[in-house]
Parts: C-alpha cells; sequence; structure tokens
C-alpha cells in the first residue's frame, strides 16, 4: 500500500485512496487492512521523532518534529484507510 501510494503521488486524494483499496483487496479482511495501513505510518513518524531528536541533541525539539510528522503521516493515511476498509470489505 505505501509503494502504490507514493507512486500515485500525483492524485492528491485518490492516490491514496486508491492504494488503500488495492491494500485491502490482497489483505483480506477489513481488520488486516487497518493493520497495514496504520503500521507503516506509525513506523514512518517513529522514525523521524529518533532522527530528529538524535541529530538535534534536544529531545524537546524532537519530539515536536515527531508530532509534526505524526499529524501529516495521519493526514496522509485518512483516505488510505477508507480505501482499505472498502477494499477489505469486498475482498
Amino acid at each position: 500500500m505505501f509503494v502504490l501510494s507514493m507512486a500515485l503521488f500525483w492524485l492528491p486524494l485518490l492516490g491514496p485512496l486508491v492504494a488503500g483499496f488495492a491494500g485491502g483487496r490482497v489483505a483480506g479482511n477489513a481488520r488486516s487492512a487497518m493493520l497495514a495501513v496504520s503500521l507503516p505510518g506509525l513506523v514512518l513518524a517513529g522514525l523521524i521523532l529518533f532522527f530528529s531528536t538524535a541529530l538535534l541533541g534536544m529531545p524537546l525539539l524532537g519530539v515536536f518534529a515527531g508530532l509534526g510528522a505524526f499529524t501529516l503521516v495521519m493526514a496522509h493515511i485518512a483516505p488510505m484507510a477508507a480505501g482499505a476498509l472498502l477494499g477489505g470489505a469486498t475482498a
């Protein structure tokens, strides 16, 4: 799902929706599809938090950068989650 959504980045809302639908069909059910949607987003936000804290040397600024990244990742995941629910329900 993540790779397909990155390949369809030029479609602002439809790209993640199509990627979520395709991933939901592959996952087979809605629960597995939602796990497949949320796990890469949480890992990406955690990595940004870790590396921003390590590179800045100031944990408080790293936390703010990580929270900002988490917000952006969750905004990207919302249409993908809707597509995954549809794809998982139709599989």
